[in-house]
């Protein structure tokens, strides 16, 4: 019985898809246009910016504040930066995001920075105090207009 159902089941999936899949040889059918493939857009540089902007991610920093953040940074600590000075402005900007999105609690931008900022000498961060002076060097370079 259970054979019967599923053959039966199969054959009418196969006629409904048959009927679907009919083509149309009339001479008075107009000829059907095709639609380019188009990829995919790709976000332009002003909204990824806009968008950043409004999650509180500001603009990657030019050359004097980029040099000013590293020297900040390497005065709490060089292992801060340890020759990655692309990653420490990545995660300089993704921790403005966290001060703009809590102002006013210093304690959680602190252990965020702790969690954020490591190194292959200090997989577990630089500690709470070298955690808050990493924020006020954050700040203070990267988005002190939060």
């Amino acid at each position: 019985m259970k054979r019967t159902a599923a053959t039966a089941l199969t054959a009418l999936v196969l006629a409904a898809a048959l009927t679907a899949c009919g083509s149309d040889d009339s001479t008075n059918a107009a000829p059907k246009k095709k639609t380019p493939a188009t990829a995919p857009g790709v976000p332009s540089a002003k909204g990824t910016a806009g968008a950043e902007a409004s999650a509180g991610i500001p603009p990657k920093p030019d050359a004097a504040m980029r040099l000013a953040y590293i020297r900040a940074l390497t005065g709490i600590d060089p292992d801060i930066v340890h020759g990655k000075e692309d990653k420490a402005v990545d995660r300089g900007r993704n921790q403005c995001q966290t001060i703009h999105n809590f102002p006013k609690d210093t304690s959680k931008q602190a252990r965020m920075a702790e969690m954020r900022f490591t190194s292959p000498k200090h997989p577990q961060g630089f500690g709470k105090v070298k955690a808050a002076q990493i924020v006020v060097a954050v700040h203070t370079n990267l988005c002190p207009k939060f």
